[in-house]
């Protein structure tokens, strides 16, 4: 969820010389590696496996968004289809995230369900599944015609649902019969309060309420994205009454102190880890979800 400092930090970030300040620095690289796994595959993958290693599971996600033509939409589309093969090559306990403008919503969203669709495909052919994520609001509702039309079809996908979004409780009502998993998390974007809860505790009720139906729906594996410790003992407290698998999911990088205790508990952990070289947009939502993370960069720049 981003905060009125958050929102402010967005604000900052979009400008042409903090980009340039992130982005042409040796300080702003450091920051960057700290929550993207690398800009190849090939990094992307070694990262995969040592998480795998450490008893996470992935979730790779080549970075990208909001492209404006066919060429690129089909050029993303083959970067995740490379993707869900090196999964199966290298063994990968893994499935793949997508962003669904990234392979043309907004443009032309018959050809980003028709992506889509080739990436389920692609993913039951190799025994895993594939994410999609949630973006701004302005896109919600597209992404959920998409995601209903190949779920519906092809049963091996999951989405995710912002619990700051008003409509997600009836969002919930259309997705829970379609099976699949539902990632819940508090959302990253700058939203207007037309659309979304402002403050925390607003978000953070909301999000409890969304918890419990998820939690209490056997249809559907709850993915439960959180690094906040009070979601996460309510998530643990429910599960109790629950007998159907579940898991928790949390950004590469954050609270990796967090996700080991949650290893040694023998809680399922998915990490989100993306690559690729269009990581700007994703690292200043991570800044200003958390905009303590702004100490790690203050102290790179300065060699500390």
């Amino acid at each position: 969820m981003t905060s009125t400092i958050g929102r402010a930090l967005l604000a900052v970030t979009d400008r042409a010389p903090v980009r340039k300040l992130l982005t042409d620095t040796a300080a702003g690289r450091r920051l960057s590696h700290r929550f993207v796994a690398g800009e190849s595959l090939d990094q992307a993958a070694d990262v995969a496996a040592r998480l795998n290693r450490e008893g996470r599971q992935v979730s790779l996600d080549h970075l990208g968004e909001h492209v404006s033509d066919r060429t690129e939409a089909l050029a993303a589309k083959d970067d995740y289809l490379a993707c869900l093969d090196r999964i199966s090559a290298d063994g990968l306990d893994a499935n793949i995230s997508i962003k669904l403008t990234q392979l043309g919503l907004g443009f032309d969203d018959g050809l980003a369900t028709d992506s889509l669709r080739e990436l389920a495909k692609r993913a039951a052919a190799t025994g895993t599944t594939v994410t999609v994520d949630m973006e701004e609001s302005r896109y919600t509702e597209a992404t959920i015609v998409a995601y209903e039309a190949v779920q519906s079809e092809l049963g091996n996908l999951g989405i995710a649902v912002q619990a700051y979004l008003y409509r997600s409780r009836a969002d919930l009502d259309r997705l829970i019969p379609l099976g699949g998993h539902i990632r819940l998390c508090k959302g990253a974007y700058a939203e207007p309060p037309d659309v979304a809860y402002q403050r925390k505790e607003d978000v953070d009720a909301a999000f409890d309420r969304l918890l419990r139906v998820l939690m209490a729906s056997p249809q559907v594996r709850p993915a439960i994205a959180t690094h906040d410790d009070d979601r996460i003992a309510l998530a643990i407290a429910l599960a109790a009454e629950r007998e159907e698998p579940w898991e928790f999911q949390m950004l590469y990088g954050v609270r990796r102190d967090l996700q080991e205790r949650l290893i040694r508990e023998n809680h399922h952990l998915r990490v989100y880890v993306p690559y690729g070289s269009a990581w700007y947009p994703y690292l200043t939502r991570r800044l200003a979800e958390r905009p303590a993370n702004l100490v790690f960069f203050l102290r790179a720049t300065v060699g500390r």
